[in-house]
């Protein structure tokens, strides 16, 4: 098994467990709009990412001891993922919405980063980012993780409006948005 192969069971592993797990969720209460922004952008980088076009001359290629690390690492972003979700509990979403319970949660690793789903992600995006090495799986990453970005923003503002603007302000002056021990805001 190669690691570009091991990188794509990775992947699928994650996507098919995290959509069986969406039923275990409340109902929503209350949505933001104007998220196809995001979705777009997300499956745009998804498609350039992992699709079958891809740039015959790399632009770069790594060891593969390299790659290996590559892999663990992507393993290491998919399970602060699962520790972020399982965290959340019921009041996780594939969407921007609150639940009726919905309330800031701060503890785990939502205690080292805010948004420790688009973290893991970004993490595992760049691990697949070192081994492909190519001018689309380059855009590709960009465009993922400027679509987790986005989504983290609109999150932002749409728990700041709806758990209100002083709690989730106190929460995002303790701790970074995406990346651990970064400057906070």
């Amino acid at each position: 098994m190669t690691p570009e192969l091991v990188n794509y069971c990775e992947w699928l592993a994650w996507f098919v467990s995290w959509m069986a797990a969406a039923i275990w969720s409340e109902r929503a209460v209350a949505r933001a709009s104007n998220q196809l922004g995001y979705r777009a952008v997300t499956v745009v980088g998804a498609v350039l990412l992992f699709g079958p076009v891809r740039v015959r001359f790399p632009l770069w290629t790594i060891d593969l001891t390299a790659a290996w690390t590559a892999d663990a690492f992507a393993a290491v972003g998919f399970l602060f993922t699962w520790w972020a979700r399982i965290h959340l509990g019921t009041l996780w979403s594939s969407q921007v919405t609150r639940k009726a319970h919905h309330h800031v949660v701060d503890t785990g690793p939502y205690g080292i980063v805010r948004h420790p789903i688009y973290s893991g992600l970004s993490l595992a995006t760049l691990s697949t980012l070192a081994l492909r090495g190519s001018a689309t799986s380059l855009a590709g990453a960009a465009l993922l993780i400027t679509g987790y970005y986005m989504k983290a923003r609109i999150e932002e503002r749409f728990l700041r409006e709806q758990l209100g603007a002083a709690e989730y302000d106190a929460y995002a002056r303790r701790i970074p948005m995406l990346i651990p021990f970064a400057v906070r805001g």
